[in-house]
């Protein structure tokens, strides 16, 4: 069966099971002429309505704790998962048991695609809170028979000390604790030859497909591949990097239909050109999401033969769609920003503030040097203007200045 075919099949399930209780959906439903599900793919993204971050947020205020997005009875669910609140109110999302092996099922894909084998240890270096973040890793590695060691609660001298010790094959955190476990690792002469660890799986922030980020993660984890992958807690895991194609993140398109708009639009993006994603769960009935406008810029990416609506990302997440600034007539994106400084190398920490205060915004680029670097202002504002070709003031700050990150790095302040 054809992919459309597929997508349409689970889509028009999707709604049959949704439709008669699911208080969020239905009115929608109905507006659009889709209780009875549709007839194509096209015809569904010419009818239905976006969902927003902004509607799912008033809703749960309007009807708290969880909103009207259950399809089922409260007490059926499991699971309690919020978002990390990146981008404004944090949202509860609740999974019941089928709903969650969904998502469990996903990230199996995840795992086969880099390469993990029953019996392999894989070290979770973060601590465990209520954004959904690799839970679902952690319980679908277990279902394949990986060996699952957690490590919150600790520093990160101790994580490194625990991981050595533990010596697994498979390292997840994210690309800036991967960073931040290299930079403790030298300062405390810890030899990271000696992990064991083959494979970095990163996720929570662009970086893990940025060449200049992943290069750096490899380099400092001797031997390692560096995989990317890519979800929310509100839809769950959506793409996966490969180590053999490490520049590209693979959608699960059979389990989600995808579609880029214009940022800032309803319009669908050019061919080939970048935009943001817009996802629908073609599974999770418990809490489904139609036509949910992720806020993440993408560039698909097609190969020759490939059958229609099926795409890959290029460079992965390029950021968000309300982080991109435009300065002085140029888009400002975080990856690329990060692009630079980690091919920089010298920084240890740094943070891009936004002033919209003025007519036009100006940016700001506070960074911390390695020990016993010298302060690297002026190269690093030449590399600044030749990667954006405008300038961008930089300040050179203390070490222990900025903040360290162990989840979802926050460098962009906006001052408004």
């Amino acid at each position: 069966m054809a992919l459309e075919q597929q997508q349409l099949a689970a889509l028009n399930r999707l709604i049959a099971a949704i439709a008669p209780t699911n208080r969020f959906y239905r009115p929608r439903l109905v507006a659009a002429d889709g209780l009875a599900g549709f007839a194509s793919l096209a015809e569904f993204s010419a009818r239905m309505p976006f969902t927003t971050k902004d509607e799912l947020a008033r809703d749960q205020l309007a009807h708290p704790p969880y909103g009207t997005t259950l399809t089922f009875a409260p007490e059926t669910y499991t699971r309690f998962h919020q978002t990390s609140g990146t981008s404004g109110r944090p949202l509860i999302w609740l999974d019941n048991a089928d709903s969650w092996q969904w998502l469990l099922e996903n990230w199996k894909t995840i795992w086969r695609s880099a390469g993990a084998r029953a019996g392999d240890a894989v070290f979770f270096a973060f601590s465990f809170g209520p954004f959904l973040g690799f839970w679902t890793a952690f319980d679908s590695a277990q279902q394949l028979g990986l060996r699952t060691i957690a490590a919150g609660g600790m520093s990160s001298s101790e994580r490194l000390h625990f991981l050595i010790a533990q010596r697994p094959r498979i390292l997840c955190c994210t690309p800036t604790y991967a960073l931040r476990l290299i930079d403790v690792a030298r300062q405390e002469g810890i030899d990271l030859t000696q992990s064991g660890v083959e494979r970095v799986m990163v996720a929570g922030e662009p970086g893990g497909s940025i060449p200049a980020v992943r290069d750096r993660i490899a380099r400092g984890w001797p031997g390692a591949a560096v995989v990317d992958h890519h979800g929310m807690t509100e839809v769950g895991p959506v793409s996966h990097g490969t180590p053999d194609q490490p520049a590209l993140l693979h959608v699960m398109h059979d389990r989600y239909y995808c579609e880029v708009v214009r940022p800032g639009t309803n319009e669908p993006a050019a061919p080939g050109a970048s935009g943001e994603l817009i996802l629908t769960t073609l599974g999770r009935e418990a809490c489904p999401l139609l036509r949910y406008r992720t806020g993440d810029l993408v560039r698909p990416s097609t190969a020759p033969g490939d059958e229609p609506g099926r795409f890959a990302l290029s460079g992965g997440i390029l950021g968000r769609a309300d982080d991109m600034v435009i300065v002085r007539g140029v888009n400002l994106y975080p990856a690329a920003v990060d692009a630079v400084v980690c091919a920089m190398g010298g920084l240890r920490e740094y943070q891009v503030e936004i002033d919209r205060r003025a007519a036009l915004p100006e940016v700001r680029i506070r960074f911390e040097p390695l020990d016993g670097t010298l302060d690297p202002s002026d190269e690093f504002s030449r590399r600044l203007r030749s990667a954006f070709q405008v300038r961008i003031e930089v300040e050179c700050v203390s070490a222990g200045t900025l903040p360290t990150h162990e989840f979802k790095a926050r460098r962009w302040k906006i001052v408004s």
